[in-house]
């Protein structure tokens, strides 16, 4: 197995329901080291019950992780398929987002590689779950902070801008806006306009609160009612091989705005990589290990080119390219919960 991309909390629950599922019925787990760029270099290592003994409530992932894509490497999945071979591994579970899955789901369709999926993401925006594990938990954390934000806006009567992670989806927002009762949650899906979110603001301080919470996804961009808009992000990095540029730094550009529109004092926190360190929250925990024997079921089958997915509550196999064809988004019935309590 393998776990590509970026880490969250739940990576070592899946790991170790694999290899105890396998080890019950009499297969051995060899772990495929750093993601993809592992079965490109042939970077191995054996997996026992022993070896995942303790693993479940860790963060991270014991097998590392990385952002390599092989069909972006000049003979990349040729070195993944002969070194696949000549391990002698039968079947390989993929565990990652979109990118990882995407790979995978390639190589199923235009090699038939015995492969099958986890969905792992803390931004919950592959569309064939219901829900990722790994989001449970960023979701926790960012409420956590909400809250913690709250009792020193309202003694300072400041504007607390809280920057979270979700790329291109808003659902960490969203939902840790709803949780943490923020005033304006500003998402990608939805682009309301940085005059509107100032006129939110007026409108509750006009109500005689002196403080508000604004949550922000980190891509999200800078709308205004001249029709302009503004991604905040950076160049791709060379270590991303999937081309994602670098988003961050929408919360002090909004931050600004908000301070020389309203005249309220604005403080802004970013909380970054630390939605997606630590450990795992109960729920991750238990979705991880589901995940982790479904996918192990579907491989000791021979059912390949299936994702692990959450369906109302039962966990069940849905096909990789209806997994990674499309992003979920945050829907307009959900952005008008949030909504409800703006201002």
């Amino acid at each position: 197995m393998l776990t590509g991309g970026g880490d969250c909390p739940g990576l070592n629950a899946v790991i170790r329901a694999v290899v105890r599922a396998s080890d019950a019925e009499g297969w051995d787990c060899v772990a495929v080291r750093e993601g993809w760029r592992g079965l490109v270099e042939g970077l191995f290592e054996d997996l026992s019950p022993q070896r995942v003994s303790g693993i479940l409530p860790r963060g991270g992932t014991i097998i590392g992780t990385s952002r390599t894509n092989p069909f972006k490497l000049d003979g990349g999945v040729e070195k993944v398929l002969q070194n696949f071979s000549d391990r002698g591994i039968d079947a390989l579970v993929a565990i990652g987002g979109e990118d990882t899955l995407g790979v995978a789901a390639r190589l199923f369709r235009e090699h038939g590689f015995p492969v099958v999926g986890v969905p792992k993401t803390i931004d919950n925006d592959l569309s064939g779950t219901d829900y990722t594990f790994g989001f449970d938990t960023a979701v926790t954390i960012a409420t956590e902070a909400i809250d913690r934000l709250h009792t020193t806006a309202e003694s300072h009567n400041r504007v607390m801008v809280v920057e979270v992670m979700g790329r291109h989806a808003g659902w960490i927002a969203v939902m840790s806006g709803i949780a943490g009762g923020a005033d304006v949650i500003l998402i990608p899906e939805q682009p309301m306009t940085v005059e509107k979110a100032c006129e939110e603001l007026r409108r509750r301080h006009a109500r005689g609160k002196s403080f508000s919470i604004v949550v922000v996804s980190e891509g999200y961009e800078l709308s205004y009612e001249s029709g302009e808009s503004q991604l905040v992000a950076g160049e791709a990095r060379a270590t991303d091989q999937f081309g994602h540029v670098v988003l961050g730094g929408v919360g002090e550009a909004l931050g600004r705005e908000i301070e020389q529109r309203t005249g309220y004092e604005t403080r802004v926190t970013v909380l970054g990589h630390v939605q997606r360190g630590g450990s795992p929250t109960p729920r991750d925990r238990v979705l991880a290990t589901r995940f982790g024997l479904k996918a192990a079921e579907l491989a000791h089958k021979g059912d390949f080119g299936k994702m692990a997915a959450l369906r109302g509550d039962d966990i069940v196999a849905v096909p990789l390219d209806e997994a990674t064809a499309e992003l979920k988004l945050v829907t307009p019935e959900w952005y008008d919960v949030a909504r409800a309590f703006f201002g």
